[in-house]
């Protein structure tokens, strides 16, 4: 397999996570979205959305991490990223989504060159922009969480996967989490298993 990834995005931190987690060997091409190579021609020619990241698993490439997390899950269910039972897997899907469906989309790279270049507000707007997005998710996964020591229980679930990266993402914007003990915690056990560990930014290969 081969991972398109770029070391700072929130959706390939989940992905490698999830490779890690199952044991899945891959290689990563590491795509720079700074310098705009996912919107060159040759990138393009993998993903149509010219985003990332991208999965390559032989006569076929994956994009968007909610798809290929979920052909992770199916194809190599052990260990699994969702609980026994429709209502705990629900409760799982709900935190992952507040991340990927609310949070994550308002401070994509994208929206945020666009609020910038296209709208003309300053930095100082754009960062309480990013702010307060996180904020509002962050309430509300923060009202989620179950005993842990996992965001939901005492099993790593998607949720964790979806969360520990927006935790980065937040104190590398310097986003206080004083009000959030849960998410910390949770953001620290995970930080002890060794996929967590492999799969962030700063181990990567691209990381600068």
């Amino acid at each position: 397999m081969k991972l398109y990834t770029y070391f700072r995005s929130s959706a390939a931190y989940r992905v490698r996570i999830a490779l890690n987690f199952k044991g899945v060997p891959y290689e990563s091409a590491a795509v720079n979205l700074l310098k705009g190579e996912q919107r060159e021609g040759a990138y393009g020619a993998i993903n149509p959305q010219k985003r990332i990241p991208s999965l390559d698993i032989g006569g076929t490439t994956l994009i968007q991490s909610p798809a290929i997390l979920e052909y992770l899950d199916e194809v190599y269910p052990e260990p699994p990223l969702l609980p026994v039972g429709a209502v705990n897997r629900a409760k799982v899907r709900a935190i992952a989504s507040v991340v990927g469906c609310d949070i994550h989309p308002l401070n994509n790279l994208g929206p945020l060159r666009y609020l910038k270049n296209i709208l003309g507000h300053d930095q100082a707007a754009i960062d309480e922009w990013y702010a307060h997005w996180v904020r509002e998710g962050f309430d509300a996964i923060e009202a989620m969480i179950e005993p842990g020591p996992y965001a939901c229980g005492s099993r790593v679930t998607l949720a964790d996967l979806y969360l520990v990266p927006q935790v980065f993402n937040a104190r590398r914007f310097n986003i206080s989490l004083d009000a959030y003990p849960k998410i910390v915690a949770v953001d620290a056990a995970c930080a002890e298993l060794r996929a967590f560990q492999d799969a962030a930014p700063d181990r990567q290969l691209d990381a600068v």
